[in-house]
């Protein structure tokens, strides 16, 4: 291991995000408790709300997949324990990947660990914090009056005015996002010849139009929360098979 990521995965690091993570879990402990008694309190059968709990809980483990190939992703530049932070607090893949190896190319360098250093660490560091906080920050101020106008706006009027700014700005800035991914990946076929990322995003596409085609035409809604998983899994393995091919 190099020097660089014995430091990214010491055991101060690991110490530090074991004792912030602990903390998140005492919270959500603490929420499942009091939400249970809340449920006794109003008349909910208790064999209703144990039910809820464990189907919940089963309902999660495939999902959470995701998650993991995540942490392993992003762990090879960054090490476990802020990878780890990163995917399991508030951060997702695509932000926390985009965002460090942004901020690592205006450094000059790539998101490899052969040539970050502890300085270059500390700077993705803050550089993904500062972008992804303002969500936090934000809620604090304006979520309780987002949410009464939410509460207030009847289903009605809603259809008859059709979707709002905020729907059709969402849809703006996914395909926005999809179409930045998509040209790096047409600029580098085209440039460099790498064919890999391309076929890559193609496999992932064509897996997620499947599950798409199965939950609204099949009635398979069960399969929703599955599909980015299984996406991820299938087009990273196509990207293995890929790279040894081509």
């Amino acid at each position: 291991m190099s020097g660089y990521l014995g430091m990214a995965n010491s055991l101060p690091l690991y110490l530090v995000v074991s004792a912030i993570l602990l903390f998140i879990a005492a919270v959500c402990l603490i929420f499942i408790i009091k939400s249970y008694r809340a449920g006794l309190r109003i008349g909910m059968d208790r064999k209703v709300l144990n039910k809820a709990i464990t189907s919940s809980a089963m309902f999660t483990i495939l999902p959470s997949i995701s998650i993991l190939l995540g942490v392993i992703a992003l762990s090879g530049s960054l090490g476990v324990p802020i990878s780890w932070l990163r995917l399991s607090v508030i951060g997702n893949l695509q932000y926390e990947a985009t965002v460090a190896s942004i901020a690592a190319e205006s450094m000059g360098l790539a998101l490899d660990s052969s040539v970050l250093d502890m300085n270059a660490l500390v700077t993705i560091m803050l550089v993904m914090t500062m972008g992804i906080i303002w969500g936090c920050v934000l809620s604090i101020f304006t979520l309780k009056a987002y949410s009464k106008k939410i509460s207030s706006k009847s289903p009605d009027v809603e259809k008859k005015s059709g979707p709002s700014f905020a729907s059709w700005a969402m849809v703006a800035m996914f395909i926005g996002l999809c179409a930045t991914f998509l040209g790096s990946y047409v600029g580098r076929l085209c440039v460099y010849g790498e064919a890999v990322p391309v076929l890559t995003a193609v496999s992932a596409a064509v897996v997620s139009a499947v599950f798409d085609y199965l939950v609204r035409k099949k009635g398979m809604t069960g399969l929703e929360s599955f599909s980015l998983a299984l996406s991820m899994l299938f087009a990273m393995a196509c990207a293995v098979v890929l790279d040894i091919l081509i």
